[in-house]
Parts: structure tokens; sequence; C-alpha cells
């Protein structure tokens, strides 16, 4: 069966094909579109379509429009009620589902050739939890999601078994976590549905002082649900306008609502424990992507795995609708790693190189030059394989550093053009991880937090947060033996185990996806060298 998922209603809009059970593509349109999310989750927005993504997973896999059994859109007008109904200020939201309503109309003129009679609508919910049950590597978990909302709530809470789920809670609107989160992102002066990670990193340099006021409008209800109405933030403290300095209420007040988003999770997830009994909880949603939260959840709940969707917002529910569709008529396999979107040959570098005729050089081995480049201090910008499908830079359009230069973080910053208290993160090898790191192992997808060991923590300086944490990646060799040559190679020349990672983008900008995004950002950002594939692009050569 060939199933096209599409995510496009509100923000990230994305594109996924599964075939045979197996995810074959996955992408993001802001790849492609180089509009950061895709678009604004706004109602007269919610007519685009991630066209260039759902084309590119056609040809990628050989097929047309009209080869497709059927296109699965992650959210259903048919359960959907109107705003006003559901306590929730979008006075424009009736558009919003008139287009949700007309999407196989939409999507037949994007896609010609595609029978509209073959799109499925599949509840917002429904496409997140099966994003995370049946992508994960376990048949049976119980399955936690929650976000900002969906057609008319913003939590689902159930089970999978034989990747077949079973639904045991949900929170209707008004009442939502991410909508609550997304609130105080506002107040603090960065953009709502997109900046939320900045308020998770700026609530490291806080105290909970305001939590005992929050927990009035938000905590968990004890059985499955949760109360989490707006909150009067202004008079807590005040607004923070957009670029200008904050203060230490503003991490005060972050570190509450982090706290607070905790105390929530955890009571959920403990119910839902009780309730399945299961091993493994499997998140996604928006919320699903704060790693500190999750961290709690593994440490604290008395589930054994914790596996958290690697594309974990709206994006993947593209992946998680193709999946619900595909698994009514076949059994669908685990995802197999997040490198799901575009690749190219060497040839084809080569030509890009060519083409734009710039200086290269074809060493024996790019691990070993890079690993050379980064025991000088140079940063590299690594463009090697798929890109990743996500939000995070996982080995495959990375910004490289050593982490045992303290000014790194401040150069890094610099170099992306992002706000000085945003931390970088550590790649290391997964069998010494637990050398370096306490946190859940291995971490795979940089979704968790880790307590960095006294005796690593002045050798790593650029690494660890300043709450004495890391969101680390490990590497497991057998999955990419480049960038564990990388690593290997850079420990061999400075005694550490661990590079610095960070994603290959500016501030504001999607992340690099193809080999024009590549040669553009190392021509505007101050990079050393730029290993795209086997070959390695020197800046004192392209700009001498």
């Amino acid at each position: 069966m060939r199933v096209l998922g599409i995510n496009a209603l509100f923000h990230d809009p994305a594109a996924t094909l599964v075939m045979d059970g197996r995810i074959v593509a996955a992408a993001e349109e802001e790849r492609f579109s180089r509009r950061k999310h895709g678009k604004r989750p706004v109602p007269f927005s919610a007519w685009e379509l991630p066209e260039l993504s759902a084309r590119w997973c056609l040809e990628r896999a050989g097929l047309t429009p009209s080869d497709l059994d059927a296109v699965a859109y992650s959210y259903d007008p048919e359960i959907a009620r109107p705003a006003e109904q559901l306590g929730v200020h979008d006075p424009w939201d009736h558009l919003r589902q008139e287009y949700a309503r007309r999407a196989p109309e939409f999507l037949a003129e994007a896609l010609p050739g595609l029978d509209p009679d073959k799109v499925r609508f599949v509840a917002h919910h429904v496409a997140h939890a099966a994003s995370a049950g049946q992508a994960a590597p376990y048949p049976d978990s119980a399955v936690l999601v929650l976000d900002g909302r969906g057609e008319c709530g913003s939590h689902l809470a159930g089970r999978y078994a034989n990747r077949e789920l079973t639904v045991l809670a949900s929170q209707s609107l008004p009442d939502s976590i991410g909508l609550f989160y997304e609130d105080l992102t506002q107040h603090l002066g960065f953009l709502r549905s997109s900046d939320e990670f900045k308020v998770m990193a700026l609530a490291s340099y806080g105290e909970p002082r305001f939590l005992d006021q929050l927990r009035e409008y938000v905590h968990p209800d004890g059985h499955g649900g949760f109360r989490a109405r707006s909150v009067p933030w202004g008079t807590l403290v005040p607004a923070r306008l957009a670029g200008g300095a904050w203060t230490q209420d503003h991490a005060d007040i972050a570190a509450s609502a982090q706290v607070c988003l905790e105390e929530v999770l955890l009571g959920l997830a403990r119910w839902l424990h009780d309730r399945t009994g299961e091993d493994a909880l499997t998140l996604a949603g928006g919320v699903a992507l704060n790693c500190v939260a999750n961290t709690r959840l593994h440490r604290e709940t008395p589930f054994r795995h914790i596996w958290v969707q690697p594309a974990a917002g709206d994006a993947g529910t593209a992946l998680g609708a193709a999946l619900h569709v595909a698994n009514q008529k076949e059994a669908v396999e685990a995802m197999p790693t997040a490198a799901l979107g575009r690749g190219w040959s060497n040839d084809e570098l080569r030509a890009w190189l060519e083409r734009a005729a710039v200086p290269y050089e074809e060493p024996d081995d790019i691990a070993e030059t890079v690993a050379a480049e980064l025991a000088q201090d140079g940063i590299v910008a690594w463009f090697q394989g798929r890109s990743e499908f996500g939000p995070r830079a996982l080995g495959h359009r990375s910004l490289l550093a050593h982490p045992g230069r303290a000014a790194n973080l401040e150069r890094l910053n610099a170099v992306k053009g992002r706000e000085e208290f945003r931390p970088i993160a550590p790649m290391v090898l997964a069998e010494r991880a637990a050398e370096l790191f306490d946190g859940p192992l291995p971490s795979p997808y940089m979704l968790f937090v880790h307590d960095v060991a006294a005796q690593w923590r002045d050798r790593i300086p650029a690494v660890v947060h300043v709450d004495g944490t890391a969101r680390i990646q490990t590497v497991d060799r057998h999955d990419e033996p480049l960038v564990a040559r990388m690593i290997e190679g850079f420990e061999r020349l400075t005694g550490l185990p661990v590079v610095v990672n960070t994603s290959l983008n500016t501030a504001g900008r999607p992340m690099v996806d193809d080999p024009r995004d590549a040669l553009e950002c190392f021509g505007s950002a101050p990079v050393d060298l730029l290993a795209l594939g086997p070959f390695a692009i020197r800046r004192k050569k392209v700009f001498a």
C-alpha cells in the first residue's frame, strides 16, 4: 500500500511516504521553501499545502499522484467544533475549518492526477499518537500526546497493543498545556508556536519562585487530564519586548512555567502507567520536544523505556497519519532513522561545486580532515547523507566545534546570530556516553538532558549548560560510521571523546537541506571548513 501523509493546517507543513508498511521518505516544507516553519499558524495560511515536499516524496519513490492508494491528512474537520464553543479566542477559525473540509480538492489541484476520493482525514491527536506508538521500536506501549490544540482537544492518552490504539483519556479545550507555554513564549518577547525551546533554555537561569501562583491555573486533575487556563502573565512579571534584554524575573517565570509543565506531565504519565502497566511510554506532540520534562519522566515514573518521536511537533503528524492509514491494511514497521530527507550522490555534489566555481579538496577521509580542523579550533559545516526529519541536527546537517574551548558557546551563538543563553550540544559515541553523562541512554535523537560528570565539566565546558547538564546525542557506529570516525579522530588528537553539534543554519532560517543552502550558509557565516560529502571547502581558499 502506498500512502502519502500530509500535515498542513496549523504549522510545520510536511509530507511523508509509507510504502508496504515502510517509511520511505519524510520532509518538512520549510527545507524546500526556506520559510521557517513553512508558514505562520494563522487561519489565513491554512490552505497552503506542502507541495514541494510532497512532490519530492513521490519522486524519491518513482511514483506519480495517481499511483497512490491513499493520502492521509492529519486533521479531521468532522470532529471539530467552532472556536467559540471551545473557549478559544480565534475569530477566523471557521476559515481554517473550511480549508480543512476542502483539502481533498486542494490536494488534487496541487498534485495533478490525484483522485480526491483517496484523501483520508485522520484526527490530529491520533496522527500524533501514531507517529509515536506505531513508529517506536515497541509494538506495545503507552502513548501520551500533548500540544497546543487539535480539532477540539489538546491531549490524548492511550495504549498501543500490537500497534493498535485504544484511547484512554483526552483533554478538551480550552485547557491546553501547549497553549500555556505558547502564551508565555509570546509574553517573553519570543515568537509563539516557534520559540518555545528558548523559554526552556532561559528557565535554566531562573528559580521557580512563581510556581505556587501558576499552580492555581495549571495542574493535573488526577483522572488522566489536567487544568490549564489562561494565566494573567502581566500581573506576575512585565512583558519583555522582542529583542529586549531579559531580566531575572523573566528567567524566574520561565523556570516556574517549566516546573509547572513537568508536574502536569508527571501526573499524566503516572496515571497512564497505572492504567496500562506498560514498560514503554511513547511521546509526541510539540510538548514532547521539551527534553527537560522528558528526562523527569524517565527518572520519576515507573516506565522503563521512554521513546520520543524526533519530529514530535506537527510535522510528525504527516508521518503518523500515513502510518495510521497504512496500518489499517498491512503491518507497519518502526521508524529506522530520522535521516529520511533529501540526499545527493558524490557525483552530484561535485557537480554543485564545479557549478559554483569554488576551490575544493577531496581528501582520503573527510572524517579525518574534519577532526584535524576541529582540533585546531576551526568551525566546520557538516553536510552528509540524507537530511533529518524533525528540528534536531543529528549529524547530517550540523555545525561542529571543539567542546574544550568555553568561548565556543559564545562564538557559535554569534555565528548563528542567536541569543547568548542558548546552549550547544555534545555528540558522543554510544559506548562512551555513560563515562561522561548520566541520563537516558542511548539518546540518538537529542530529546533528553543529561547531567555531566563532575570530572568532565571543566574539560568540555562549551557543551555544559549553566545548570550542569547537556542535551546529548549518542552516535551508534553501526548506523553512523562516518560520524563515528570523525569523533574518534578528534579524540586521538585532543583526548576528548565529544564534539560540539548544533544545527547548520543561522537564526530565523530553516536548517540547511540541499547543497545550495550549504554553500550559501558557508558564504555568509564565519565557518572555517565546509564538509560537503567527501569534499572539503576551506574559507581561506575561497576568500583568499
